[in-house]
């Protein structure tokens, strides 16, 4: 079998051992990372939907309009409880990057920090939201896997 005929062989065979551990684990893997990646957002956007009014004050001196706070909490909260349950999963990964790639931009602009301990930190929140991107952009490719609501909700062929 060549790589053509499974998309989940390595480059090699001596990485096959790998191979069939991944496609056994395949679906608890897919779910492992959704809540893994869910959980960051959903928590977030717990935490603040109980002050939102104190969560717009920050968002002008990041260069967003305090409306926005109304919108995004929000939206960290249901989208991070998709990605938990596996419910839209594809939409979820593409609206939630959207978000991380505003966030990551308006929130962690490090290079903007003259203060270099401040620097770094931010420095460090901007590439942690890269490797989420990441994630997120894999839940994109992959979908929710067999252990999500998408794969119980959709339709079967009857017949």
């Amino acid at each position: 079998m060549n790589l053509d005929e499974n998309p989940h062989m390595s480059s090699h065979p001596l990485l096959s051992h790998a191979d069939r551990l991944a496609a056994i684990w395949a679906d608890f893997l897919i779910l492992a990372g959704r809540v893994c990646v869910g959980w960051i957002f959903m928590q977030s956007g717990y935490r603040k939907i109980w002050d939102m009014a104190a969560v717009a004050k920050t968002y002008p001196a990041r260069g967003l309009p305090d409306f926005l706070a109304y919108v995004a909490t929000p939206i960290e909260l249901v989208v991070g409880l998709f990605l938990i349950i596996g419910f839209a999963t594809r939409y979820s990964a593409f609206v939630i990057l959207v978000f991380t790639i505003v966030a990551s931009f308006s929130s962690h602009a490090y290079w903007t920090f003259t203060d270099p301990a401040q620097r770094m930190m931010q420095m460090t929140h901007f590439w942690k939201n890269m490797s989420i991107k990441g994630g997120l952009i894999l839940l994109f490719v992959t979908g929710g896997g067999k252990l999500s609501l998408d794969y119980f909700l959709r339709p079967r062929r009857v017949g």
